[in-house]
């Protein structure tokens, strides 16, 4: 299992150029584990925010970056839209981790751009604009990198997806890529930690309440995700759900 990598990671000086940076240390931690890819980005990048949704599976990066570095911003976007339980699981996992830095972030314009919380009906795009990407630019701005727990099953979009990437500007760090989705099950049994408890009522992947659904047996686990929309991300890494790489 990739997390069991002990290898001590390297370490080295910020690279100048960004792009450069960034294949240096994919090709450095090709063959090391999520602690070490961790530990060498903050080495690397000193001032990185955690962005966890605490979803289904955030609780094992979270984990994993607690023992890092427990004074790491984590950033937690509140649409005013999400379900009651991952607001109940966000503080539960934030208390039980004694994560020291958690920002809970919302839209500043959402009551007068959208009073009746319908936007999602007219525009889903425009609504995950407001909602989710506009607070998490905000939040960003003073970071020159951020933490994600995606991964390569995920989804098409993803598999590709490695430890480093530049976008927009900003250094992205992807420490789980190439975890399987039994690996995540393991972590999560071996340090006996916090399921969100949607997953058990068939919520393997979990957003806001209205636009996430049920998912059934045999069924891609981001299918109940904007059911039936031409969308599969929220537009924090795609834009409008289109796989865009803009910036340097």
């Amino acid at each position: 299992m990739l997390h069991l990598a002990q290898k001590t990671p390297p370490r080295g000086p910020i690279f100048p150029d960004a792009n450069v940076m960034v294949s240096a240390l994919n090709a450095r931690l090709t063959h090391h584990g999520a602690t070490d890819v961790l530990r060498t980005a903050f080495d690397a990048v000193p001032d990185l925010a955690l962005v966890s949704s605490f979803g289904a599976e955030s609780v094992v990066l979270l984990h994993l970056a607690a023992m890092v570095n427990l004074d790491v911003p984590v950033i937690f976007i509140d649409t005013e839209m999400l379900f009651a339980e991952t607001l109940v699981y966000q503080q539960e996992v934030a208390e039980r981790l004694r994560l020291r830095n958690v920002r809970i972030i919302r839209a500043d314009d959402s009551e007068a751009r959208d009073p009746s919380r319908s936007m999602h009906k007219r525009n889903v795009d425009a609504c995950c604009a407001m909602r989710k990407v506009a607070p998490l630019r905000r939040a960003l701005a003073d970071h020159s990198g951020w933490i994600t727990g995606r991964k390569r099953y995920q989804s098409g979009t993803r598999a590709n997806l490695e430890f480093f990437e530049v976008e927009t500007g900003k250094i992205k760090v992807n420490p789980l890529a190439r975890w399987a989705q039994q690996d995540i099950r393991d972590y999560m049994d071996e340090n006996r930690l916090p399921r969100h408890p949607l997953v058990a009522q068939g919520y393997p992947s979990i957003g806001c309440a209205p636009c996430t659904s049920k998912v059934e047996a045999g069924e891609d686990p981001r299918s109940g995700r904007w059911r039936d929309q031409d969308k599969d991300e929220c537009g924090i890494h795609f834009v409008n759900g289109k796989l865009v790489r803009a910036g340097t």
